[in-house]
């Protein structure tokens, strides 16, 4: 490992409604050797908030509202180190769940790499890093993101973050 790839920090940042996603972070984690952060929202959501078939849950009236940023009730500590932060979530109505967008307004990632990484029961990311650039400095660098099961073997997630070329 060359010098500068030693100096560089890595985080794995995610948010986790049930665990699943939860954890792929930990296994991302384990892989990249990452520091983990857990986004966690200041209300916790209750299996009633999570019904997406109640319109009137939780949930449902924050995706069906883009300018929605619920509360996070914790901050990365010295963020400023990080070069790299993968950012995870479950696919919510085919997008990151806005409170995604919270995380990525809180902090200055120009001149950091970010990679989102979510998991679904079967959707696909949709626009997902479009709408996540749009939180972010111009100057961020994105890479491609992923949906991985959430059981994805160590094996698989090296494959992947191998081929990001960090």
């Amino acid at each position: 490992m060359t010098a500068s790839k030693a100096s560089k920090k890595t985080l794995v940042a995610y948010f986790s409604a049930t665990g699943e996603t939860a954890r792929l972070a930990r296994t991302l984690a384990g892989v990249t050797g990452a520091d983990l952060h857990e986004i966690v929202p200041a209300e916790p959501y209750t299996a009633a908030d999570l019904d997406w078939n109640d319109r009137s849950s939780r949930s449902s009236v924050e995706m069906n509202d883009p300018s929605s940023r619920p509360a996070i009730a914790n901050r990365v500590k010295g963020m400023d180190a990080y070069d790299t932060v993968f950012v995870g979530f479950p696919i919510w109505w085919y997008v990151a769940p806005t409170i995604v967008n919270a995380f990525l307004e809180s902090y200055d990632f120009a001149g950091k790499t970010v990679v989102p990484f979510a998991t679904s029961g079967g959707s696909g990311m949709g626009r997902t890093e479009e709408i996540l650039r749009a939180c972010c400095s111009p100057e961020t660098r994105w890479l491609p993101g992923k949906r991985l099961s959430s059981r994805a073997s160590e094996a698989e997630v090296r494959r992947w973050v191998e081929g990001l070329g960090l």
